[in-house]
């Protein structure tokens, strides 16, 4: 098996710069920090972001489940959750038929997932939609989705990850699309936020194709709570766990230094980043 060192050549994506690979002019980076500045006090100069800004607090005091892909997610029985406010990612449709029911929000970090499931993200009707502003080069715009100022950012400082507290004005990157969805119900105003299906291990066969960091699967996804989640074919890229942990850890202090919750319920895994709590105990309202 493949040793999950250190990415390389990943790519940096300045939402006020480019998007995609596709540099913007100066005009519209301008305009564009004005915007999101206008947005962040209230004053939202476009129906996208007069839109973003109506969900803020809108779940104040409520509680919001992220549901993770990972292997756990078989043995975990998601139609108790089936009137709760949910956020899934990704190829999460995959699991729609277990589910029984479509996710609250869905959300997209990474660009080889806007590009290899297009077509299985405009399928989807009923989540609303939560990209960064970076993927519009490769998911056209809906009735159903919010654009978000995310930087895509992934060089490591001594300050990174930063956590957004206001979706409005920006949002950050943090290894895992799971962060984004942390801070995304950090702005829906969620009290407490409860994971599940986050196993937070990975796999990586060494015979598997690698481009920098960017692997195409030549078999079945054993990483994922069903086969073809990154399976023959798909794009994705070199799992950070180290990463992925010190972006849990901002998460969980920023949530504990503003009274709020956040919870672990996924049936084994590694996470140990968030207290643990018993899935079966509290699915469900």
């Amino acid at each position: 098996m493949r040793k999950l060192g250190k990415a390389m050549a990943e790519k940096v994506i300045d939402p006020e710069t480019c998007l995609g690979d596709h540099p913007v002019s100066i005009q519209r980076q301008v305009w564009w920090r004005a915007r999101y500045a206008a947005a962040s006090r209230s004053m939202p100069l476009t129906a996208n972001d007069r839109r973003v800004r109506s969900f803020h607090n809108s779940l104040k005091g409520e509680r919001v489940w992220i549901i993770g892909n990972g292997p756990s997610i078989g043995e975990t029985d998601l139609s108790r959750l089936a009137g709760e406010t949910t956020i899934g990612t990704n190829s999460i449709f995959l699991n729609r038929e277990q589910m029984g029911f479509d996710v609250t929000h869905y959300v997209v970090e990474d660009y080889l997932v806007g590009e290899d499931r297009v077509d299985d993200i405009l399928a989807m009707q009923g989540p609303t939609k939560w990209f960064g502003n970076y993927l519009r080069y490769c998911l056209p715009d809906a009735d159903d989705t919010n654009w978000l100022n995310v930087s895509a950012d992934y060089r490591e400082s001594p300050s990174w990850p930063r956590f957004s507290r206001d979706g409005t004005r920006i949002m950050y990157v943090g290894g895992t699309v799971t962060y984004l969805c942390i801070q995304l119900a950090y702005f829906l105003g969620a009290a407490e936020v409860v994971l599940v299906g986050v196993d937070h291990s990975y796999v990586v066969d060494r015979s598997e194709p690698l481009d920098g960091n960017t692997i195409t699967s030549t078999q079945d996804d054993v990483n994922h709570f069903h086969k073809d989640y990154f399976g023959k074919g798909k794009r994705w890229h070199l799992p950070r766990v180290d990463r992925m942990e010190r972006a849990y850890i901002r998460a969980r202090d920023v949530f504990e230094a503003d009274g709020r919750q956040l919870l672990n319920a996924t049936k084994g895994g590694r996470l140990e980043v968030f207290p643990r709590v018993d899935y079966d105990s509290m699915g469900g309202r």
